[in-house]
């Protein structure tokens, strides 16, 4: 598990994963901390903080796609590094994630053929609340 967050290709601040929890061929849970000096709450919303709903897709992807991704091609080509294109997203959101929240993300593989990822994500608050949930897809190009 060290390995894939250490081939992921974002890095702070735009890193969203603290720790990977489970990993397999069919899935994968993260988790990770919004911590309160997080660049992105200056502004979103000043007096009263959020998490963009952009930064939670992020979040989900990283996790559903690039990290299972950096998984399942690494079972199939040891040592190749991929980039991954997001192609599709579909997400609903039913909770607002606030600074110094920790969240949850299950990513089930949905289908992997090709270095194409499409996977099922959810994202749940420390308290088990769903706040969203929705289908990624990316194609990943190797690098």
């Amino acid at each position: 598990m060290a390995v894939v967050l250490e081939r992921l290709p974002q890095k702070p601040p735009f890193l969203f994963i603290d720790k990977i929890m489970e990993l397999s061929e069919g899935h994968i849970v993260t988790e990770r901390k919004f911590r309160e000096d997080e660049y992105f709450y200056k502004g979103h919303f000043p007096g009263d903080p959020v998490t963009p709903g952009v930064i939670l897709v992020e979040t989900m992807a990283q996790a559903g796609l690039v990290a299972l991704g950096i998984y399942l091609l690494g079972k199939e080509q040891p040592g190749v590094m991929m980039r991954t294109l997001f192609s599709e997203c579909a997400v609903e959101f039913f909770q607002i994630v606030r600074p110094g929240e920790v969240v949850t993300v299950r990513g089930e593989k949905i289908f992997w053929r090709r270095n194409k990822l499409k996977s099922q994500v959810e994202l749940r608050k420390e308290n088990g609340e769903m706040a969203a949930s929705g289908v990624v897809s990316g194609v990943g190009v190797l690098v």
